[in-house]
């Protein structure tokens, strides 16, 4: 696997070895070994799918307690998967940064604590899958707004496309007024 820095502290791109042949390919998506000689030490303990139609935006969201790492990756399709450091200890807090998924390009990327997150799906639809090192607890979730002015995220939306959201991800809170990490 080869493992890549990224403008954001600590969020690493993750390039799989991918073993083709005539019949199809096989990778290896979690090597615990492999991980954590690269800096992630990880213990999952729930593992979560979503399938979404073009232009469905979820997030950006995160936990403020039982917060959560996260390793995600795409099985079918492709989609532009975001972070925004809400770390105020780290060098990039504030700071955005977004990288294609894809079944094609089998990247994944490793999401620590402290990130808000979120994706945009850019093909017909996309099936996402991520690993996550704390359970879902909606009381912690929260939403940070996908459009705040002063993240400025350039989304890949074609001209004159709006996104598909939720209801929750259409009132997400601004950078400004959001729970911060130390």
């Amino acid at each position: 696997m080869n493992f890549q820095k990224t403008p954001i502290q600590d969020v690493v791109l993750i390039e799989p070895q991918v073993f083709g042949d005539p019949r199809g390919f096989f990778l290896e998506t979690w090597q615990a070994q492999e991980f954590s000689a690269a800096g992630i030490d990880a213990t999952f303990v729930q593992d979560n799918q979503s399938r979404s139609v073009r232009w469905t935006l979820r997030g950006l969201h995160f936990q403020t307690e039982h917060t959560q790492g996260k390793l995600v990756r795409v099985a079918a399709g492709s989609v532009f998967d975001v972070v925004v450091d809400l770390r105020r200890s780290s060098g990039s807090f504030g700071a955005w940064w977004g990288v294609e998924l894809s079944a094609d390009n089998h990247r994944m990327l490793w999401v620590p604590k402290g990130l808000a997150h979120g994706i945009l799906v850019t093909s017909e639809y996309a099936d996402f899958l991520y690993k996550c090192t704390d359970a879902y607890s909606p009381a912690h979730e929260r939403t940070l707004a996908w459009d705040d002015t002063d993240l400025a995220i350039h989304w890949p939306l074609d001209t004159g496309v709006r996104p598909k959201l939720s209801a929750k991800d259409a009132q997400g809170t601004s950078f400004a007024e959001i729970e911060k990490f130390a």
